[in-house]
């Protein structure tokens, strides 16, 4: 099991979309809110993602697709 974490960018077309629900219901990966800030002409959300690498992957590449920015997390700091 592996275990990333990333910050989505929603924008606003997006912002109320269960995105994240989605995500964890397409791919077989484990979906944990860490920290968010969404209202209703953007957000953002820290998220934790666990799971096998390839499925991380593929859901990561998924919700790029659907026009989430998707940023890498290391520890507390965003890339």
């Amino acid at each position: 099991m592996a275990l990333r974490r990333v910050r989505f960018t929603f924008p606003e077309h997006l912002v109320r979309e269960p995105i994240i629900w989605q995500l964890g219901h397409t791919f077989n990966v484990v979906t944990n809110i860490r920290m968010a800030d969404i209202d209703e002409h953007v957000g953002w959300v820290i998220l934790e993602l666990e799971g096998d690498d390839d499925e991380i992957e593929r859901s990561l590449a998924w919700a790029e697709a659907k026009g989430l920015r998707v940023d890498p997390v290391i520890g507390d700091v965003v890339e």
